[in-house]
């Protein structure tokens, strides 16, 4: 089984719903963390767009666009300034 298919206790997010008492906007907790994470991985270009004809293919691009991050993230506190 796929690694990104195997439910998790760790890993569950679970949902957020509205209150029926809102009015207007409302800031939905934690949201904001998918959504930022989502953009940083769409400004590789090859994410952009849809442009794999298999799930795995996407997925792989995926993956190699996190740990690009991560090594950027890890990388920046490696070099003195």
């Amino acid at each position: 089984m796929n690694a990104l298919a195997k439910p998790s206790e760790k890993n569950d997010a679970g949902t957020s719903k509205r209150s029926a008492q809102a009015k207007g906007f409302e800031v939905i907790p934690r949201r904001w963390v998918v959504e930022r994470t989502i953009a940083w991985i769409n400004r590789c270009r090859r994410l952009a767009k849809d442009y794999e004809n298999l799930n795995r293919t996407a997925i792989a691009f995926i993956r190699l666009a996190s740990i690009r991050l991560m090594l950027r993230r890890l990388t920046r506190y490696c070099y003195p300034s």
